[in-house]
């Protein structure tokens, strides 16, 4: 294999990544991971970038595998390689923040955070104005400028500019899911997910709203619920004029347009825009009735129909002040005298919104 050695201030440079290294056989070994596999397993067909990793996983063949994972399939060459790994499994974090309460189960974790106190990023890029707190960071950001992805995925085309990122799709390959949930059965690919999924448990909302009382388990869910606040509609429908707050109603929207019905009823092949209508439809098949009066013993399929039946309870009339709006119209021959008296009918049972008057009235002067 050809190899350009980089020597940059008495230390090899890896010409695909940020990485040196003190002596060209290093270095040759390192470039490995960038290119071909040529460690050949001969029990299986897979294949590994240093002989070490094809040693390790040999030993899945030939039995001998002392520092073997517990919970996963996983291997290593040490006892301290192990154990550093495990405390991903068992959620372990010794290494404590002294600035605030967050532990991480690494120390490498723990000087990252603790730059979010200091806020020292002395790592500039050249390209754009954002900087960063690592070398390592800087490095994999230029990446994107240049376009730059030296980490190849074995098993499909895709190229990734840093290693995790490459680590996490491989997980879409293998079928990992290395982070386990303590309290429940379940397991995720990735820690973020694993983090998120734990509020579900502990009730934890850190996301709060500053314009109402409001709390979210994911910054996203807020950033939507603002929304309602703000009467932003970034989402714009290329076939007209309309606008959205978020995309799920876009999408929807869009299907009024292109005819799309992707929803279809396994037993009698009818189909829907909507998800939420298709369940719908199933209960009319499963006979379920999910909905149940709190005050007898009726049950329905639609949300809406118990609605309806509620009042039969309560004598709600929820359009008493159309109905009373109407009659006064009828009774009044003046607009004038007709508009004061729907103002007085509506302030009297809910806000007046001269912008918005949503009185349907049926008849004209």
């Amino acid at each position: 294999m050809a190899v350009h050695l980089v020597k940059n201030n008495s230390n090899y440079q890896c010409s695909k990544c940020d990485k040196a290294f003190s002596s060209d056989r290093q270095l040759i070994r390192h470039l490995k991971t960038h290119s071909a596999k040529p460690y050949q397993c001969n029990h299986c067909n897979k294949a590994y970038s240093n002989d070490t990793k094809l040693t390790l996983h040999l030993l899945t063949h030939t039995g001998g595998n002392p520092n073997k994972c517990s919970q996963c399939d996983k291997i290593f060459s040490n006892k301290s390689n192990l154990t550093c790994h495990m405390m991903m499994h068992t959620g372990e974090k010794l290494h404590k923040c002294s600035q605030c309460e967050k532990a991480f189960s690494f120390s490498s974790q723990l000087k990252l955070h603790m730059i979010t106190h200091t806020g020292d990023k002395p790592y500039q890029c050249s390209k754009c104005d954002k900087a960063f707190a690592t070398r390592h960071l800087h490095a994999c950001h230029m990446r994107m400028h240049n376009g730059d992805k030296p980490y190849q995925c074995s098993h499909c085309e895709k190229g990734y500019s840093n290693n995790c990122n490459l680590i996490r799709h491989m997980r879409t390959h293998t079928g990992e899911r290395p982070y386990k949930c303590s309290d429940c059965d379940m397991d995720f690919a990735e820690n973020g997910t694993l983090r998120n999924h734990m509020r579900t448990h502990t009730g934890e909302r850190p996301y709060q709203c500053t314009q109402c009382d409001k709390s979210f388990m994911l910054n996203k869910n807020l950033l939507s619920h603002l929304r309602t606040h703000t009467r932003e509609k970034p989402y714009q429908c290329k076939h007209c004029d309309k606008e959205f707050s978020w995309n799920a109603q876009l999408t929807m929207h869009l299907r009024t347009h292109t005819g799309e019905t992707p929803y279809k009823c396994n037993h009698c092949g009818k189909v829907f825009s909507q998800k939420c209508n298709l369940i719908s439809h199933l209960r009319k098949h499963t006979g379920e009735k999910p909905y149940q009066c709190s005050i007898c013993d009726k049950a329905f399929s639609q949300n809406s129909t118990l609605i309806k039946h509620t009042r039969k309870h309560t004598a709600e009339k929820p359009y008493a002040v159309l109905i009373q709006a109407q009659q006064i119209k009828r009774e009044k021959n003046s607009s004038d005298d007709f508009i004061e008296q729907i103002v007085d009918v509506k302030e009297e049972h809910f806000d007046y919104d001269k912008r918005n008057d949503n009185i349907n009235l049926s008849e004209e002067n």
